[in-house]
């Protein structure tokens, strides 16, 4: 995998723009990786509803859940479906409306220098092995396209909206995902 520095765009994911970004403010340093979780309806997975959220386009008729959503004006960077698949939808260089009220290590506003990526999952169910080799994926990518990104700053939603949210959840597993980036951090000669 490879991020385009100039694009800001992933090359392995299937790009579906989201109107829902604009630009970071002037001098941003992207230097944190947040971790979201995401399902919809809630608990099911698959299908075109994460994708509508996220492009404005979410039918308030199609499921009862959806009637309290879909006005909402929300998006990630990256999604990384259930079966390690990933849709973009918005360049890495821009700001996604992801993480809301915010804060990381007292710095407010953490779409300002985050990337969001969304999880297909819930809190009530272990995220699949292709997902998390996925992400070690992304985040390596990710890593060398910006620098500041190299610090290794992870963070869950929940750690940045703490009692707001509680994704990416109880049974996404931090001890593995660090021990896959360690991996690629001292690999083997």
């Amino acid at each position: 995998m490879r991020v385009d520095v100039a694009t800001g765009l992933l090359d392995a994911a299937l790009q579906v723009p989201s109107p829902n970004c604009d630009e970071r403010p002037p001098g941003a340093v992207v230097d944190l990786i947040l971790i979201h979780g995401i399902s919809l309806p809630p608990g099911e997975y698959g299908g075109p509803w994460i994708d509508a959220l996220f492009t404005n386009r979410l039918d308030p008729a199609a499921h009862p859940y959806f009637r309290d959503i879909h006005q909402f004006e929300v998006s990630a960077h990256l999604l990384v479906r259930r079966d390690g698949a990933t849709v973009q939808y918005v360049p890495f260089h821009r700001r996604a409306w992801h993480a809301g009220r915010s804060n990381f290590r007292g710095r407010e506003r953490c779409n300002d220098f985050s990337i969001g990526i969304e999880l297909e999952g819930s809190d009530d169910d272990p995220y699949a092995a292709a997902q998390y080799e996925t992400l070690r994926q992304v985040i390596c990518a990710l890593r060398r396209a910006y620098p500041a990104l190299a610090a290794g700053h992870l963070a869950g939603h929940s750690d940045v909206a703490p009692g707001r949210k509680s994704d990416p959840g109880p049974h996404f597993d931090w001890l593995h995902l660090q021990a896959l980036l360690a991996r690629d951090d001292n690999p083997v000669v």
